[in-house]
């Protein structure tokens, strides 16, 4: 992992693409709390950022922290580039710090995929088995479900099934979980934010 502290590129990247406007922070469900125009400033921003940076300098901010992570998987999202599936894929699995998480599975849910479920069922069999351990459990579950819907799969049968992978880890912890159903519904609303930022980038991509 780069440290932004001693990595001249990576601050200058951060300068650029993390920080401005505090985007870092607003990526996710404070998005909710912008008013109209707070939101569409948001999402032109957002939507430039996606198209000026370049996939060498994603690869750079996905070496770095939470933060620097969080934002190039946004971005990576808007700009709708596939091709750094599994690196984000690896990346949810591997859980290495707080915080990116959600925005991993917010890329893969965009990406739309069968191989997107795939890389969120590999990470639920692995973190379900894990009842030490709180961490995007119930938000991958929610990106499952709504992946469900949008390819027509059953990938979240066997997670729910009753006494299933998702009953057990909640019978282990003993203690109140995010629920699936509305991490799904909360996975929508970011993804329409996506969609919004995302109309923008095409039209700058085109060159209007």
């Amino acid at each position: 992992m780069r440290d932004v502290r001693s990595d001249p590129e990576l601050q200058d990247l951060v300068r650029r693409f993390v920080t401005p406007g505090r985007r870092y922070l607003r990526l996710g469900g404070s998005l909710f709390r912008l008013s109209t125009a707070e939101r569409s400033a948001f999402v032109r921003d957002l939507a430039q950022a996606a198209h000026d940076i370049t996939p060498a300098e994603l690869g750079v901010l996905f070496e770095g922290g939470w933060r620097e992570r969080k934002t190039a998987a946004w971005l990576v999202a808007v700009a709708h580039r596939p091709e750094f599936r599994e690196l984000i894929g690896g990346l949810l699995l591997a859980s290495e710090g707080p915080y990116a998480g959600a925005a991993y599975c917010v890329a893969l849910a965009k990406f739309g995929s069968a191989a997107d479920a795939e890389l969120l069922s590999a990470y639920l069999d692995h973190y379900l088995s894990r009842p030490d351990l709180d961490y995007d459990q119930a938000f991958a579950l929610g990106t499952l479900l709504y992946l469900d819907e949008m390819l027509g799969s059953e990938y979240t049968t066997r997670f729910l099934a009753p006494a299933g992978p998702w009953e057990r880890w909640l019978e282990v912890r003993a203690v109140a979980a995010l629920d699936p159903w509305d991490c799904r519904r909360a996975v929508q609303q970011l993804c329409t934010v996506v969609d919004e930022s995302a109309e923008v980038f095409a039209l700058l991509h085109s060159g209007n």
